[in-house]
């Protein structure tokens, strides 16, 4: 077995099915667009399971803790990789990890913003280690994202062929 999906499983992390779309929403865009040795991955959002959104909804320092919006961010990672997986073939294929860009949904007066995205970069780190998984970030507050939800986060990775 792959070397990140062995990590997946002794972490006991399973990875969600495809983001299932509220009625009516539409994408023009692929979630992972492979171009040469990278690989571009589209704003993703917290996913359960079946692919439906994750709750809690709304904003961070508001209806959303801190706490919890750490684990939407590492929800996010997985609705990621499960989006890498799908494109690629094997998580394997990740290199290196290039950079991150996280958005946290936030009330007026919340600012810890990396805070957050922490829960999207330890877990990256704990499956392809300091080297592989080690990557530029930036994480910002936003006045509203879609669906509602806590968090957002796009990336890049260099890939093998």
């Amino acid at each position: 077995m792959a070397e990140i999906e062995t990590r997946l499983r002794e972490l006991g992390l399973p990875l969600p099915a495809p983001i299932r779309l509220p009625p009516g929403v539409l994408i023009r865009f692929p979630w992972v667009n492979v171009r040469g040795d990278r690989a571009f991955v589209s704003g993703h959002v917290p996913l359960a399971a079946d692919g439906s959104l994750a709750q809690p909804l709304g904003r961070v320092g508001q209806e959303v803790t801190p706490e919890e919006a750490y684990g939407a961010a590492r929800s996010v990672g997985l609705a990621i990789l499960a989006s890498l997986r799908t494109e690629l073939g094997d998580l394997d294929r990740v290199v290196a990890w290039l950079r991150v860009f996280g958005m946290v949904n936030t009330a007026p007066a919340f600012r810890a913003y990396p805070m957050v995205i922490n829960g999207f970069t330890d877990l990256i780190l704990d499956l392809y280690g300091p080297e592989r998984g080690r990557h530029a970030r930036s994480a910002v507050g936003m006045a509203g994202l879609p669906f509602d939800v806590a968090v957002e986060i796009e990336a890049e990775v260099l890939i093998r062929p």
